[in-house]
C-alpha cells in the first residue's frame, strides 16, 4: 500500500511540475518575445532574392554617402489645368519641405505636356535604413503638401509605397492576432458546447505563440533569421491553426478515455499513448515541409521556413504538455455539462455524417474515387484563368495614396516613366556606362548620382510606363549590356521576384514531396499508404489554385496574382494537409492491428475521427482565411488558396477519395509492410466522438 501510495503522489505531482517549468520557461522568454518587433523589417532587402540584381543595387546603395535614400514624389494636378496659382502653391510647399528635411539637391519641377500636372521629385539620405525615420518623413511631407483649392496633391514614390505597406504590415501584429483568438475562440465555443473547455486550448495556444516570439528573436540573433511582417503573421496563423488541431485531438481521445479509466491522470496517459504519435508525425511532416522553404533563393520565402517551423513546434510542445497537465488539474468538470463519466457510454446515433459519407465510399469506392478524381481535376482547369503577375502598384486591396499618386502620373506623362531605374557600375567605368545606358532602347534620360566605395550610381528614366513589356525589354537589354554592372529598382525587383519564385517552385517543390513522402513511409511503414496521401494534397492544391482562378478576377477584382502564391501555398497545403491523412491513416492501422478486415477499418477510423478531422479542418481554414481581411492582395490570395484548400482535404479527399481508395486496396494499402492478420482482443467497440 506504501508504494502504492507514492506511486500516485508522484502522478499528481507530475502536471504541477509540467506547470511550473512552463512558469519558468516564460519567464526566460519574455524579455526575448518583446524585443522580436526590434529585428523585424521590411525592407527591400527582406523580400528580395539573395543574389539578384536587385538586391545587389539596394545593398551597395546602402553603402554610398548619405546611406539609403528616401525617395518621392509630389504630384500637383487640376483637371483642368493647373493655374499660376496652383503652380505657385506647389512651389511654396516644396520649398517648406526642403526647409524642415534635408533634402538631396533641390527639387526641380517637371511640368506634363498638357499641363495639368507637375510633379517635383524629392530625395533624402535624412531617415537612411531607419524605416520608422522613413514613415515619419512621408507622414510630415503629406501633412505639408496638401490638397488646396481644388488642386490635388498626392505623395508618391517607392519610399511613399514603401511606407503604405509598412502600414499593412502593422496590421499583422495586433488586429491579425485579435482577429484570429476571435475566430478560434468561436469556433472552440460551438465545437465544444461547453462554457469552460474553449478556453484551456485557446489559452495554451496564447502561451505557445508568445514562445514562439521569443524563440524567433533567438533565431534572428543566432542565425541571422529574417524577420519580416508577412513571416511573423503567417507564424502566429501557424500557431493558433495547427495549435488548436493538435488540442481538438488530444481533447478528443481523452473524452473517450475518460469513460474507460477512472482516474483522469490515467485516462490522459492513454489518450497520448494513442494520439501522441499521429501529433509528433503531423507535426514532424509540417515542420520537414517548411524547413524546405530554407532552399528557396527568396530572402521572404527562406525566412519564412525556419519562423513557420518555430511556430509550429511552440504549439507541438505546449499542446502535449501544458494542456495535458492543466485538463488533468481541472479533473472532468471542465467538459461540463457533457460530462464523460467513468463506465458510461457515448450516446449513440443512428447514423451519423461521417458513417453515411464511409458507407456510400465502401459500397462503390472505384465509383466514388473516380468521380471526386474528375472533380478535382475540373477545378484545377480554373488555375488557367489565374490573372497574371500582379504588379506593384496593383498589390494593395484599397488604393492608398502613393498608388494613386502613380495612376496619375502615368496619365499625365505617357511619353515616359516616373520610376527610376538604378544602375549601379564599378566607379572607374561610370563615363563608359552613362554612355551606353544613354544610347540603349527605351530609354528617355540618365543622369549620374552618388559616388563611394568604388561604385557610381546612375538614375534612368524609360520611355515606357513602369512594369510594361516595353519597360521590362529596356531593363533586360541594360543588364545584358553591361555586364559587372546592376541593374535595380522598383520594376526590376518585381521581374527578379517572378524569376525567382519560378526558379524557387522547380527547386523547393521535389524537396518537400521527397521530405513529406519519407516521413509518411517511416510513419505508416508502408509505400502505398503514403503515395495516396501525397497524390491527393497535390490533387488538393490543384483544385485550390483553380478555385483562386475562378474567383481572384472575376470575384475579386484583382489585377494579378503574386508570383509566390503557387510555392507558398504547395508548401502550406502539402504539409497541412497530410496531418490530417496521418490522423485517418493512423486510426486505420491501429484498427487493422486489432484484427479489423480493410474495408470496416476504414469505415470505423472515419467514423471515429471524421468528427475531430472535421473540427480540425474548420478551425485551421477559418485562420487562414483571417488573412483575406488583409490589405495586402498577396495574403488575401494565399490565405483563400489555403483554406479553400484545408477544406476540400478535409471533407471530400480525407472522407470520400482516401477512404475509397483504402477500401479499393484492402491490404495492399499496407504493402510492402507486414501488417498482422492474426486477430488480437478486440478493444471496446469505439462510439463517435461528439467533439
Amino acid at each position: 500500500m506504501g508504494a502504492a501510495e507514492t506511486k500516485r503522489t508522484r502522478r499528481r505531482a507530475i502536471p504541477w511540475l509540467l506547470l511550473a517549468l512552463w512558469v519558468g520557461v516564460l519567464a526566460v522568454v519574455a524579455p526575448f518575445a518583446s524585443k522580436l518587433g526590434d529585428v523585424q523589417h521590411d525592407r527591400v532587402t527582406d523580400y528580395l532574392p539573395a543574389s539578384a540584381d536587385s538586391t545587389q543595387v539596394a545593398k551597395i546603395q546602402d553603402r554610398l554617402p548619405g546611406g539609403q535614400t528616401t525617395e518621392l514624389v509630389l504630384v500637383y494636378h487640376r483637371d483642368s489645368g493647373l493655374t499660376a496659382a496652383d503652380r505657385a502653391t506647389a512651389a511654396r510647399q516644396v520649398a517648406a519641405v526642403g526647409r524642415q528635411h534635408a533634402l538631396t539637391g533641390t527639387p526641380q519641377p517637371v511640368p506634363s505636356k498638357d499641363g495639368t500636372t507637375v510633379m517635383y521629385p524629392v530625395t533624402s539620405n535624412e531617415p537612411g535604413a531607419d524605416e520608422k525615420k522613413r514613415d515619419a518623413l512621408v507622414d510630415d511631407v503629406r501633412g505639408v503638401a496638401h490638397d488646396q483649392d481644388g488642386m490635388t496633391v498626392q505623395v508618391g514614390g517607392p519610399s511613399a509605397m514603401a511606407t503604405d505597406a509598412a502600414d499593412v504590415y502593422q496590421s499583422l501584429g495586433g488586429p491579425l492576432l485579435y482577429t484570429t483568438v476571435a475566430v478560434v475562440a468561436v469556433l472552440l465555443i460551438l465545437i465544444y458546447r461547453s462554457p469552460m473547455l474553449w478556453l484551456v486550448p485557446l489559452v495554451v495556444a496564447g502561451i505557445a505563440d508568445f514562445l514562439s516570439t521569443g524563440v524567433a528573436y533567438g533565431l534572428n540573433q543566432a542565425f541571422g533569421t529574417t524577420v519580416s511582417g508577412q513571416s511573423t503573421g503567417i507564424m502566429t496563423v501557424l500557431v493558433f491553426g495547427a495549435g488548436t488541431d493538435y488540442a481538438l485531438l488530444l481533447v478528443s481521445r481523452y473524452r473517450e478515455e475518460l469513460r474507460r479509466h477512472e482516474r483522469p491522470y490515467d485516462a490522459m496517459r492513454a489518450a497520448l499513448r494513442g494520439c501522441g504519435p499521429a501529433v509528433l508525425a503531423s507535426s514532424g511532416t509540417v515542420a520537414a515541409g517548411l524547413l524546405c522553404l530554407l532552399a528557396a533563393d527568396l530572402n521572404s520565402s527562406r525566412g519564412m521556413g525556419p519562423l513557420g517551423t518555430v511556430g509550429v513546434l511552440c504549439a507541438l510542445a505546449a499542446m502535449l504538455t501544458l494542456l495535458p497537465a492543466l485538463l488533468v488539474l481541472l479533473g472532468r468538470r471542465v467538459f461540463w455539462p457533457l460530462v464523460p463519466a467513468y463506465g458510461s457510454t457515448p450516446k449513440a446515433r443512428r447514423r451519423s455524417l461521417f458513417a453515411v459519407m464511409g458507407s456510400s465510399a465502401g459500397r462503390r469506392p472505384l465509383t466514388v474515387l473516380a468521380s471526386g478524381a474528375v472533380l478535382l481535376g475540373a477545378l484545377a482547369l480554373g488555375a488557367l484563368n489565374l490573372p497574371g503577375t500582379i504588379k506593384q502598384q496593383d498589390a494593395f486591396v484599397d488604393k492608398p495614396e502613393s498608388v494613386a499618386a502613380l495612376e496619375t502620373l502615368a496619365k499625365a506623362y505617357p511619353e515616359r516613366s516616373a520610376q527610376p531605374i538604378d544602375v549601379i557600375t564599378p566607379a572607374d567605368r561610370a563615363d563608359a556606362t552613362l554612355a551606353t545606358v544613354r544610347a540603349a532602347h527605351g530609354v528617355a534620360n540618365a543622369q549620374p548620382g552618388r559616388t563611394g566605395g568604388g561604385w557610381t550610381e546612375i538614375s534612368v528614366i524609360a520611355s515606357a510606363p513602369p512594369q510594361s513589356a516595353a519597360e521590362t525589354a529596356t531593363i533586360t537589354e541594360l543588364r545584358h549590356q553591361l555586364p559587372g554592372s546592376y541593374v535595380g529598382g522598383p520594376s526590376a525587383q518585381q521581374i527578379d521576384l517572378k524569376d525567382t519564385n519560378a526558379r524557387d517552385r522547380l527547386v523547393v517543390i521535389p524537396i518537400v514531396l521527397v521530405s513529406v513522402l519519407l516521413i509518411l513511409i517511416a510513419l505508416l511503414r508502408s509505400l502505398v499508404a503514403p503515395l495516396i496521401l501525397v497524390a491527393a494534397v497535390i490533387a488538393v492544391w490543384g483544385a485550390a489554385l483553380g478555385i483562386g482562378g475562378l474567383v481572384f478576377g472575376p470575384l475579386f477584382g484583382f489585377e494579378g496574382t503574386d508570383p509566390g502564391l503557387g510555392l507558398l501555398s504547395f508548401v502550406f497545403l502539402v504539409a497541412l494537409g497530410v496531418d490530417y491523412g496521418i490522423f485517418l491513416m493512423h486510426r486505420m492501422r491501429e484498427e487493422s492491428l486489432g484484427g479489423a478486415e480493410p474495408s470496416s477499418a476504414a469505415l470505423t477510423a472515419l467514423r471515429t475521427t471524421g468528427g475531430v478531422i472535421a473540427s480540425a479542418g474548420l478551425v485551421l481554414a477559418a485562420t487562414f482565411a483571417v488573412l483575406t481581411n488583409m490589405g495586402l492582395v498577396q495574403l488575401v490570395e494565399l490565405g483563400f488558396v489555403i483554406a479553400v484548400g484545408v477544406l476540400l482535404d478535409t471533407f471530400l479527399v480525407r472522407t470520400y477519395l482516401v477512404t475509397s481508395a483504402s477500401v479499393a486496396l484492402g491490404r495492399k494499402v499496407w504493402w510492402p509492410g507486414p501488417l498482422s492478420r492474426t486477430p488480437e482482443p478486440a478493444p471496446p467497440e469505439r462510439q463517435p466522438e461528439t467533439v
